[in-house]
């Protein structure tokens, strides 16, 4: 048997100051697009799941605890305390 190294995924957070936000902000504001338009057509690309369904809908409003991945990565939101 060989030693093998596994990749362990850290799931990113999101703190939102308000909610809901729409997806395509949020990539925006991430960083994960450079501009809105990027972020709108990554989404309808299919490139971007939210809670394990691709989603394609630019403007899908997201709140505390959805999941949203894109790039390999996955991010877990919050509301800011």
């Amino acid at each position: 048997m060989h030693n093998r190294d596994q990749a362990v995924a850290v799931m990113k957070e999101i703190i939102l100051l308000k909610q809901p936000v729409e997806l395509f902000k949020i990539l925006k504001f991430e960083g994960m697009a450079s501009t809105g338009g990027e972020a709108k057509m990554l989404i309808a690309d299919g490139q971007v799941k939210v809670n394990g369904a691709k989603e394609i809908r630019k403007r899908k409003q997201i709140v505390a605890d959805d999941v949203i991945e894109f790039g390999g990565e996955e991010f877990v939101v919050h509301l800011q305390p």
